[in-house]
C-alpha cells in the first residue's frame, strides 16, 4: 500500500495523509462543497444578505447607548477595533471548520460540532475535554438567543407604554406590558414550522428598515454641538460599552449556517469575502448610528434608539411600533435555539408518542420563564451588558480562539508561535470583558431591584 501527503490548503497549516489503495478517487482531494445537500445553494451574494441581515438587527438601536459609556472619539474607534477583533475570531473559526471537513471529510460542520471534533482529534491530554467543550458551545449559543429574548420582550413592552402614554392609554408599568406580551408570544412561538414564520419575516424586514430610517432622520436633525458630548468618557464605562457592542456586533451563531449553505463556500473567507465585506459595514454602520445617536440625545439615551424618539410626533410614534412588531416576529425566530438545543437533551428521555405535546409544553414554559426574568428585570441596559459579558464573551471570542489553537497545535504552531501569542491576548481580552461587564451589570440589577 503506497502512502500520498497531500496538503489541501494555501498556507500549509493542515498535511493529511491518504492512503491509497489502486482507487484514483482516494488520490482527489475532498471538496466539501460537491458534498453537501442539494438545499445547500445559497449563492455568494445570497450569503452576504443573509450575514447582513442577521448583523444589522436589534443590536445597532442599543449602539448610542455604547458610546454613551465610551465618549464620541472612543466610542468610534473601539467600534471599528471590536469588530477587527470579532471579524478576526470568526475568520479563524470558519477556516478551522473548513480545515476539518477536508481532513475528516464531513460536507459541513456547525459551530458545537467544530469544537467537539477539533477536541476529539486534538492532543491526547485534552481529548477528554471534547462533551464539555460541546456543552458549553450549545449553552452559550442558547442562554445568548435567550437573553436576547429577554431584551426584545422590554424593547416591545417599552415602546407600546410609550405609545399608549402618548394618545392617553394606560399608564402602566414595564413590567406590566411585558407581562401581557405573552398574549402575542405564546401562540406565536407555538409555530412549529420556521417556513409558516417566512412570510412574516420578509415584512418584518422591510419594516425594520423604515423605523431605522425614521431613527436615523430624528438622529440627524438639529444635532448639538459635538463640544456638548463627551469625547472619552470614564474608564469605568469601558466595560459596559464592551458588552453592548459585543451584543450588538457578533453574530457568530449565524455565521456556520450560513456557510454551510454556500455553493462556493470558499468565496465566504478572504479579502475581498463576504465575511470581510459583511464585517466592514456592519462595523460602519454601527459607528455611524451609535455617534449620531449620542451626539443627539447625550446622557439621556436609552438602551433601545427608538425609545428617545419624541413622544408627540405621529412619525416616532409609528416607528415605535413598528420596531415593536419586528422583534414580536423577531423573537418566535430566535427563540428556536434554545428550544432546539433544551429539545436535543431531552428528547430521547421521553416517548416518542408524546413528542408533539411535550415540545408544545416547552415552548410554553420557556416563553413564560423568558417574559418572567424579562418582567424582574425591566431594566434593557442591563441585559445587553450581561448577555454580551456572559455568552458573547465565551462564544464569541474565547472559544473560536481556543479550538484554532487546539487544531494547529504541534502541526504548524507551538508556544511561542504569533498565533499562541495572539490568541492569548484575545483570550485575557475576552476574560477581562467578561469578568468586568458581569461585575458592573449585577451592581446595576442589585441597585435597580
Amino acid at each position: 500500500m503506497l502512502v500520498y501527503s497531500y496538503s489541501l490548503v494555501p498556507d500549509n497549516a493542515t498535511r493529511i495523509e491518504l492512503a491509497y489503495n489502486g482507487s484514483r478517487e482516494d488520490l482527489d482531494p475532498y471538496v466539501p462543497a460537491d458534498h453537501r445537500p442539494v438545499g445547500s445553494n445559497t449563492s455568494t451574494f445570497g450569503a452576504l444578505a443573509h450575514l447582513l441581515k442577521a448583523s444589522l438587527g436589534s443590536g445597532v438601536l442599543a449602539m448610542p447607548h455604547a458610546f454613551k459609556n465610551a465618549g464620541l472619539v472612543v466610542g468610534s474607534v473601539g467600534t471599528l477595533f471590536i469588530g477587527l477583533i470579532c471579524c478576526h475570531v470568526i475568520h479563524v473559526l470558519v477556516k478551522t471548520s473548513q480545515q476539518l471537513c477536508v481532513e475528516l471529510k464531513r460536507p459541513a460542520l456547525g459551530y458545537a460540532d467544530t469544537c467537539d471534533l477539533v477536541f476529539q482529534h486534538g492532543p491526547k491530554p485534552i481529548r477528554k475535554f471534547a462533551p464539555f467543550v460541546r456543552e458549553l458551545a450549545d449553552w452559550a449559543l442558547a442562554l445568548t438567543h435567550a437573553g436576547a429574548c429577554c431584551v426584545y420582550t422590554v424593547v416591545i413592552a417599552e415602546s407600546f407604554r410609550q405609545v399608549s402614554i402618548a394618545y392617553d392609554g394606560p399608564a402602566w408599568s414595564v413590567t406590566i406590558y411585558c407581562a401581557l406580551t405573552l398574549i402575542v408570544l405564546i401562540p406565536l412561538t407555538q409555530i412549529s414550522k420556521l417556513k409558516y414564520l417566512v412570510p412574516f419575516s420578509a415584512l418584518a424586514n422591510v419594516v425594520w428598515l423604515v423605523s431605522i430610517s425614521i431613527s436615523l432622520y430624528y438622529c440627524l436633525k438639529d444635532q448639538p454641538a459635538i463640544s456638548e458630548r463627551n469625547l472619552a468618557a470614564s474608564i469605568t464605562g469601558l466595560p459596559t460599552f464592551i458588552s453592548t457592542c459585543l451584543f450588538a456586533m457578533e453574530g457568530i451563531g449565524v455565521v456556520m449556517p450560513i456557510e454551510n449553505e454556500m455553493t462556493k463556500p470558499h468565496r465566504f473567507l478572504g479579502y475581498s469575502g463576504v465575511l470581510n465585506i459583511a464585517m466592514a459595514i456592519v462595523a460602519i454602520m454601527y459607528g455611524f448610528v451609535g455617534f449620531c445617536g449620542y451626539l443627539k440625545f447625550g446622557e439621556t439615551v436609552r438602551g433601545s434608539l427608538t425609545l428617545n424618539l419624541p413622544q408627540d410626533e405621529v412619525l416616532a410614534q409609528a416607528a415605535k411600533l413598528m420596531v415593536a412588531c419586528v422583534m414580536l416576529l423577531s423573537f418566535a425566530l430566535i427563540y428556536y435555539v434554545p428550544v432546539d438545543v433544551i429539545w436535543r437533551k431531552l428528547y430521547h428521555r421521553i416517548p416518542s408518542s408524546n413528542h408533539t405535546w411535550s415540545i408544545a409544553g416547552l415552548r410554553l414554559v420557556g416563553t413564560i420563564v423568558l417574559v418572567g426574568i424579562a418582567c424582574a428585570i425591566p431594566r434593557l441596559e442591563l441585559f445587553l451588558e450581561l448577555v454580551g459579558a456572559i455568552c458573547l464573551s465565551i462564544m464569541g471570542l474565547l472559544l473560536p480562539v481556543v479550538v484554532e489553537t487546539v487544531y494547529r497545535w504541534n502541526k504548524d504552531i507551538s508556544l511561542c508561535s504569533f498565533t499562541v501569542l495572539k490568541n492569548i491576548l484575545i483570550g485575557v481580552f475576552s476574560i477581562v470583558a467578561m469578568v468586568s461587564g458581569v461585575t458592573f451589570a449585577i451592581i446595576g440589577i442589585i441597585e435597580n431591584l
